[in-house]
């Protein structure tokens, strides 16, 4: 690997954070039932990876950065209500997931 590693990383995750927040159709369900994460992991992860490096994050300014807003405007302005098909889906998705654990 190359020695910049860490900075293409950086760049690449910034990329996706921009995606994520220009493709909010793409909801946090949806992302879950396909991927096994959302937004919410994104940010939970951040967090993890400063609390690595000793320093302590509060979570409702690392969720304003990964959704580029306050997460309450993101829920108000983009989040729709689960239809019973994805909750169904999601469901099966973390039974998945916690039997690969």
């Amino acid at each position: 690997m190359s020695k910049n590693n860490e900075a293409y990383e950086a760049a690449a995750f910034r990329k996706l954070l921009e995606h994520l927040q220009e493709h909010t159709e793409a909801q946090n369900i949806d992302l879950m039932i396909l991927a096994g994460f959302c937004r919410n992991c994104l940010a939970k992860w951040y967090m993890a990876a400063a609390d690595e490096q000793g320093e302590t994050l509060q979570y409702e300014d690392v969720l304003e950065m990964i959704y580029g807003m306050p997460v309450a405007e993101w829920k108000q302005k983009y989040q729709k209500k689960a239809t019973p098909e994805q909750l169904e889906a999601y469901q099966r998705r973390m039974d998945e997931l916690n039997h690969h654990d």
